[in-house]
C-alpha cells in the first residue's frame, strides 16, 4: 500500500507539472496591418533599383484600431468604387467616415507632391528666387517647363508643383531645399510629425523609386495639414497663374490640370497622381454647407468609371451620412503616443521561477524524471505482487 500511495503522489505530481508546461510557444501580437499590405504590390517600377525592408507596422492602427481592417470599414462604397484603398473623414474634425484597408502600403505618384510642400512652405521664403538648370529639361513625366536662364520664386514653383504636377518644379525646390538627399530626409521628418507613419518619399516628385511608399490614410492627413498652410491653400485653388519663360523662350500662362474641381459642386481642391506602378490616385475635398470632407484613393483605374467620378460617390456617400453617425477612426495630426505599460514588481531573489518562467529544456527534464520514477515504482509493486 505505501508503494502505491508513492506511485499515486508521483502521478499527481506528473499531471501538475505537465498543466504547467505551456503547449506550445506564446502566440505572437497581431500585427497591426494586414498581409501583403505592409508594401506597395508588384510589379515593381523599373526606377526601383533596389527593395528596402518594408516599413514596420506600428504596435496599433494609427487613428483607431478598427481602421488596421484589410478590406471596407463602416458603411460600403457603392459599386463603382473600384479603387484598392480609400478613406473618407470630415476635413475639420478629422472623424473617418468610412474607408477600405486605409492603411494599405501603396505607391502615391504626385500626390506625393503635398508632401513635398509642406517642406517647402516650412523651409523656403515664397519670394526666394531659383534658378532653372538644363537638368530640369530633362526630368521624367510631367514638367511645368522650367529651364536654364529661367528665374523663378518660390512661390512661381509651388504653382508650377501643384498645377501642372512639375517634376521639374519638384527638382526645382529640392536644389533650393540643399538637393534630393536632404528634401528627402525632410519629407519623411515631415510625415512622421504628422502621424503619417505609412509614408516613405523616395523622389521629390512622386516618380517611383527604391522603397516609395504611402498609404490613402497618410494622404488625407498630409493633405488635410497641408490645407492649413496659406500659400499651398490658395496655390492649389489657382485655376490659371502667368509663369515665366527662359532663355528665348516667352511667358504663358499655367493651367491647373486638375479635373476634379471644375466637375464637382462644391469642390475646394485636388491633387491627383499617376504612375505605370502607382497606377492612379486621387486627394479630394468638399464642402457643403458648413460641412467639409475630404477622399483619397490609391491604386485605382479610370474603368468602369474615372478616378474623379470614384471621389464623387464616396463624397456624396458621406455628405449623405449624418454628422451624429459614429465614427469608425479619425485622422490624426501627430504620430501616436509610445505605449505605456505599468511597472511589475521584480519577484524577490529567492522567489523560485514557476513553470512558464523556467526554460522549456527544464521543464521536460523534469517530466522525464517523474516518468523515470513512476515507472520504477510500478516496476517495483508488480515484482513485489508477483512475490506474494
Amino acid at each position: 500500500m505505501r508503494v502505491v500511495g508513492i506511485v499515486v503522489a508521483l502521478l499527481v505530481g506528473l499531471a501538475a507539472v505537465l498543466v504547467a508546461v505551456p503547449a506550445g510557444p506564446a502566440a505572437a501580437q497581431a500585427p497591426s496591418g494586414c498581409p501583403g499590405q505592409q508594401a506597395p504590390p508588384p510589379p515593381a517600377a523599373r526606377e526601383e533599383t533596389s527593395t528596402p525592408s518594408p516599413l514596420p507596422w506600428p504596435v496599433e492602427p494609427v487613428g483607431g484600431q478598427a481602421l488596421g481592417g484589410c478590406g471596407d470599414i463602416g458603411p460600403r462604397a457603392p459599386a463603382t468604387v473600384t479603387a484598392s484603398s480609400y478613406i473618407l473623414a470630415d476635413l475639420d474634425t478629422g472623424a473617418v467616415l468610412a474607408a477600405r484597408a486605409p492603411h494599405a502600403r501603396e505607391r502615391p505618384a504626385s500626390t506625393l507632391k503635398i508632401l513635398t510642400s509642406l517642406v517647402v512652405v516650412a523651409q523656403l521664403s515664397p519670394d526666394a528666387m531659383v534658378e532653372g538648370t538644363a537638368a530640369d529639361l530633362r526630368v521624367d513625366g510631367s514638367k511645368a517647363g522650367i529651364g536654364p536662364g529661367g528665374r523663378y520664386s518660390v512661390r512661381q514653383l509651388m504653382a508650377a508643383l501643384l498645377l501642372s504636377s512639375g517634376n521639374d518644379a519638384a527638382e526645382a525646390l529640392a536644389r533650393a531645399l540643399g538637393g534630393d538627399t536632404a528634401t528627402l530626409t525632410a519629407m519623411t521628418a515631415t510625415a512622421q510629425r504628422y502621424g503619417a507613419l505609412d509614408t516613405r518619399p523616395a523622389t521629390p516628385s512622386g516618380l517611383d523609386g527604391p522603397g516609395m511608399a504611402s498609404s490613402a490614410y497618410d494622404l488625407a492627413v498630409l493633405f488635410r495639414v497641408a490645407l492649413t498652410k496659406p500659400l499651398f491653400a490658395s496655390t492649389i485653388a489657382t485655376r490659371m497663374v502667368a509663369f515665366p519663360g527662359y532663355g528665348d523662350k516667352p511667358g504663358f500662362m499655367l493651367g491647373n490640370n486638375d479635373r476634379f474641381v471644375p466637375s464637382y459642386a462644391g469642390a475646394i481642391a485636388a491633387k491627383s497622381g499617376f504612375t505605370d506602378a502607382a497606377r492612379h490616385t486621387l486627394v479630394a475635398t468638399a464642402q457643403r454647407g458648413d460641412r467639409r470632407l475630404i477622399v483619397a484613393l490609391m491604386h485605382g483605374e479610370q474603368h468602369p468609371v474615372t478616378m474623379v467620378a470614384q471621389a464623387a460617390a464616396l463624397l456624396d456617400m458621406g455628405f449623405a451620412t449624418p454628422p451624429s453617425a459614429v465614427a469608425v477612426g479619425t485622422l490624426v495630426d501627430r504620430p501616436p503616443a509610445p505605449p505605456t505599460s505599468s511597472p511589475v514588481a521584480a519577484p524577490p531573489a529567492t522567489a523560485p521561477a514557476s513553470p512558464s518562467e523556467m526554460p522549456r529544456w527544464v521543464l521536460w527534464v523534469g517530466v522525464g524524471a517523474l516518468a523515470l520514477l513512476v515507472g520504477t515504482a510500478i516496476v517495483v509493486l508488480v515484482r513485489r505482487r508477483a512475490r506474494r
